[in-house]
């Protein structure tokens, strides 16, 4: 199955930016582009007790009034962006839709989630993985929350759904075997697909005793092109050899289960954030 509905989530202060590498991807692959664009409010909660001192009224007032102002300008300005988004989307004959949601830090997670339930693939721009304050709930409602598929496209990144030649990460766990089959869909078009082990050993189970061997075959069913290159660490970290032989071998895109519990999203983000912003510089798609 193709990827014919994409879902991009944005701040209201972002750019554009995120929106308009999502529209070049559903440009490319005749996909319809949803958009949400999301909106924290400054104010606080009821106030539990009026305070008695006039002093003390007079600055809760002022406190609040400028909450209330501040309240305006973030509704002002997601309007505005809406407005801008929706002229963008126009302008390229994309089948779109644009939606705003205002809601607090907790209620983030689960608006992206009612979107994402309802597409086939979350695209994390660079914007939203530069926002720590939005993009872990963004993760964790579009990848924790449904089970569909992330993609990651940090600065400086060409991103695409038709990548010539992909990285998949492999460890025969559960999140590692739903990344490869939601990514099929580029899989079977790449020219080249290698599906990198680090350190695997040799096991009745588990990784079976010709590692790679399995999922290769897999690969191969679906009219995959496929290799299978077994890597040494060398006492470094997975990802840092899983990296290095990203640009070794100038792969397009990287494949790889999202791992971890919901507790653990800020984590999960952080790393994602460690991993784009060093080497190598390509679009990563996740799944869990």
């Amino acid at each position: 199955m193709a990827f014919r509905s994409v879902l991009s989530v944005t701040g209201a202060g972002h750019s554009d930016e995120d929106v308009k590498i999502a529209a070049d991807l559903c440009a490319g692959a005749g996909a319809y582009l949803s958009v949400l664009i999301m909106s924290r409010p400054p104010l606080a909660g009821c106030i539990p007790e009026w305070p008695r001192r006039p002093a003390e009224a007079i600055a809760r007032l002022e406190e609040r009034y400028r909450q209330i102002e501040k309240f305006s300008c973030e509704m002002a300005m997601l309007e505005k962006t809406s407005r801008n988004i929706e002229r963008l989307l126009r302008a390229m004959w994309l089948c779109y839709d644009v939606d705003t949601d205002y809601c607090d830090q907790a209620g983030v997670g689960d608006a992206v989630r009612r979107r994402a339930l309802c597409s086939d693939l979350t695209v994390v721009g660079p914007a939203l993985l530069n926002d720590i304050n939005l993009g872990p709930f963004v993760i964790n409602g579009s990848l924790f929350d449904t089970g569909k598929p992330v993609l990651v496209v940090p600065k400086g990144a060409e991103p695409t759904l038709s990548p010539r030649r992909v990285l998949v990460g492999w460890d025969s766990r559960v999140e590692a075997s739903r990344a490869v089959r939601e990514a099929l869909p580029f899989l079977r078009r790449a020219e080249q697909v290698r599906v990198a082990l680090v350190d695997p050993e040799v096991t009745c189970r588990g990784n079976g005793t010709e590692p790679g061997a399995d999922v290769a075959a897999y690969l191969t069913r679906h009219g995959v092109r496929v290799s299978v290159d077994r890597l040494p660490s060398g006492g470094k970290p997975a990802a840092m050899v899983l990296a290095q032989h990203a640009i070794d071998t100038c792969a397009n895109m990287m494949v790889m289960g999202a791992y971890g519990s919901r507790r653990l999203r800020e984590r999960l983000f952080g790393g994602v954030t460690r991993w784009v912003e060093g080497k190598p510089r390509l679009p990563l798609f996740l799944a869990r």
